[in-house]
C-alpha cells in the first residue's frame, strides 16, 4: 500500500483513532491474517462468532503492525475504529486507488473462465509494467479491496476479477475499485440458483461496463449474444473479441494438437500473426483473445503479443492442469469448481486429447444451479456420451442426474457408473487405467480434487519406483 498516516486512514474509512498517534504512518501491507503481518502494517480485525480478529490484534501489533482497523476498543492497542471493518476496507482501497493516477484498473467478469483469463491478462500486462493481480479467484468483497491495497506508486496495472452472487454485487466492487478497462467473458447458468434467471446474470455482469468512464474501454465477447448486447450499456469505447466475423480481435484457422493445445491466426486491425498456445482446451482460444484485446489496448505490438500469447501458462491451481504420469496416463485436473458450461468445455478438451487410449471423466456435483440443477447435470451426462467418453465416473448421489443423462444416450458405446464418494472413484480408476488413457477430474468444491490428488500421487509413486529400479 502507499504510505498513509493513521489520520489519513481514519479520514478515508470514516473512523476514529483510539490510543493511536495520528501522525504514525502505515508503511507496510494491509493484512487480516495476523501471521502475515510485517513491520509498518495495518492489521484488519474482522469480528466473528468462531474466530474474532480482535483476539489477535495485540499479537499483530507486537509483530510490527502500527495499528489495528477494528470495531471495538482494545486496551493498549492503537486502533482505527469503525462500525463495519469490511466496508471500511473497501473505502480504504478506494482512497488508495484514487491517489494513483498512473494506475490502469482492468476488471473482468463472466460465468466461467474468469480466473484463468485474469491470470492471462496479468501475464501479458506485467511485460509492460509492474502489475498486481489476486491469487486464485480472490474476487469478492474481501479479496477485491485486499488486492487493490497491494498497489503502490510503482504499480501500472491492477487486474481485478469480479465475482457476483446477485444483482448489485459487481456494481459494489466497481465502486470500491473503478475500472478503466472492463472485460466481460460470457453469460451462463453458473450460480443460477442465486440469481434466479439468466437475464439477471446478464444484468449483473453488465454492471461492469456500466461502471466505465466515457474514455474507458469495454472488451466484449462477440461470440456471446448476451455479452455483445452490453455495448448499449456503456458510453465507453467497445472492442469485440472472438471468432465472429465482426470481432475486432479475432481468431481464424483454429487447430488443436494431440494434447488439445490450440493454434490459430490472430487477426487485429494492425494485421495478422500466428499464435500457438501452450494451454490445453479449445476454450483457451476465447480466453487468450480477451487477454490479447487488453494487451493491445495497453500498447503491446502485434508481433510481441503473438509471441507472448504462446508463452502463457497456468498460474492458479486446479484449472485445466494437464500432467502425464510416468506410466503414460494423462490427467486433466480441472477440479477447482464446476458448472454446466465449464464442464462442457472440459469434456470437449478431454475428447480432443484422445490419442489411442481411452477417455475417462470423473465428474462430481455442480452446485448453485437452483431449479436448473437436475437438467444441468443431465445435459453434462448427455454431452459426455455424445462426445464418446469411454468411461464416466459420477461421484456422489447428488450428481446422479449426470449418470442418468449419459445412460439415456442409446447409441453411446461407453459406460457410466454412479459411485458413493471420491475414494470409490479412485479405486475404480486405479483398477482400470492403463498407459495412453486420459482422465478428466471436475466438480464443484466437494472434495473432487481428492481424485486428482490421488492420481497424481500414484503417478509420483510409480515414477519413484521406476527410478529406484533403474
Amino acid at each position: 500500500m502507499i504510505p498513509l498516516s493513521l489520520a489519513e486512514v481514519a479520514a478515508a474509512v470514516g473512523g476514529r483513532l483510539h490510543a493511536a498517534d495520528p501522525d504514525t504512518r502505515v508503511t507496510g501491507p494491509v493484512e487480516f491474517d495476523s501471521r502475515k503481518v510485517a513491520a509498518g502494517a495495518l492489521f484488519v480485525a474482522f469480528p466473528g462468532e468462531r474466530v474474532d480478529g480482535h483476539d489477535y490484534a495485540a499479537g499483530a501489533v507486537a509483530a510490527g503492525a502500527v495499528a489495528v482497523l477494528g470495531t471495538r476498543e482494545l486496551p493498549g492497542v492503537p486502533m482505527v475504529l469503525v462500525d463495519d471493518a469490511l466496508a471500511a476496507l473497501g473505502r480504504l482501497a478506494r482512497a488508495v486507488v484514487d491517489r494513483l493516477p498512473g494506475l490502469t484498473v482492468i476488471g473482468l467478469t463472466g460465468s466461467s473462465g474468469k480466473t484463468t483469463t485474469k491470470d492471462l491478462i496479468a501475464q501479458l500486462a506485467v511485460r509492460l509494467g509492474p502489475t498486481v493481480a489476486p491469487p486464485g479467484s480472490f474476487n469478492n468483497e474481501l479479496g477485491h479491496p485486499y488486492t487493490a491495497l497491494q498497489a503502490t506508486a510503482q504499480t501500472r496495472y491492477l487486474v481485478m476479477e469480479k465475482g457476483a452472487r446477485g444483482v448489485g454485487h459487481v456494481r459494489y466492487l466497481c465502486d470500491v475499485v473503478p475500472p478503466r478497462i472492463s472485460v466481460v467473458l460470457n453469460v451462463g447458468v453458473a450460480h443460477l440458483g442465486e440469481f434466479g434467471s439468466v437475464e439477471n446474470i446478464a444484468l449483473a455482469k453488465g454492471e461492469l461496463v456500466e461502471a466505465l468512464p466515457a474514455d474507458g474501454l469495454a472488451v466484449l465477447n462477440a461470440d456471446d449474444r448476451l455479452v455483445a448486447a452490453m455495448a448499449s450499456r456503456t458510453a465507453a469505447r467497445v472492442v469485440r473479441y472472438g471468432e465472429s466475423a465482426d470481432a475486432d480481435v479475432r481468431a481464424v484457422d483454429v487447430t488443436l494438437d494431440g494434447r488439445g493445445r490450440p493454434a490459430y491466426t490472430l487477426v487485429t486491425p494492425e494485421g495478422t500473426a500466428p499464435v500457438r498456445l501452450g494451454l490445453t482446451g479449445r476454450h483457451q482460444v476465447s480466453n487468450s483473445l480477451a487477454a490479447a484485446a487488453v494487451a493491445r489496448e495497453l500498447g503491446m505490438p502485434l508481433a510481441e503479443l503473438a509471441a507472448a500469447l504462446g508463452e502463457l501458462g497456468l498460474v492458479s491451481t486446479r484449472r485445466m492442469d494437464v500432467f502425464t504420469r510416468p506410466d503414460g496416463v494423462t490427467v486433466i485436473d480441472d477440479s477447482y469448481n464446476a458448472n454446466p458450461a465449464s464442464t462442457a468445455v472440459a469434456l470437449r478438451a478431454l475428447a480432443g486429447m484422445h490419442r489411442g487410449g481411452r477417455t475417462f471423466a470423473a465428474l462430481g456435483y455442480m452446485a448453485e444451479l437452483g431449479e436448473y440443477e437436475d437438467e444441468g447435470h443431465r445435459e453434462v451426462g448427455r454431452l459426455a456420451a455424445e462426445l464418446g467418453v469411454d468411461r464416466l465416473l459420477v461421484v456422489g448421489e447428488p450428481a446422479a442426474p449426470i449418470h442418468e443423462g449419459a445412460t439415456a444416450v442409446s447409441d453411446w458405446g461407453g459406460g457410466s457408473v454412479l459411485l458413493t464418494d471420491q475414494a470409490a472413484a479412485v479405486e475404480v480408476l486405479r483398477s482400470e487405467l492403463r498407459p495412453g488413457d486420459v482422465v478428466l477430474v471436475k466438480g464443484s468444491r466437494y472434495r473432487t480434487w481428492e481424485v486428482a490428488d490421488a492420481l497424481r500421487a500414484d503417478g509420483e509413486g510409480a515414477g519413484a519406483g521406476a527410478g529406484g529400479a533403474a
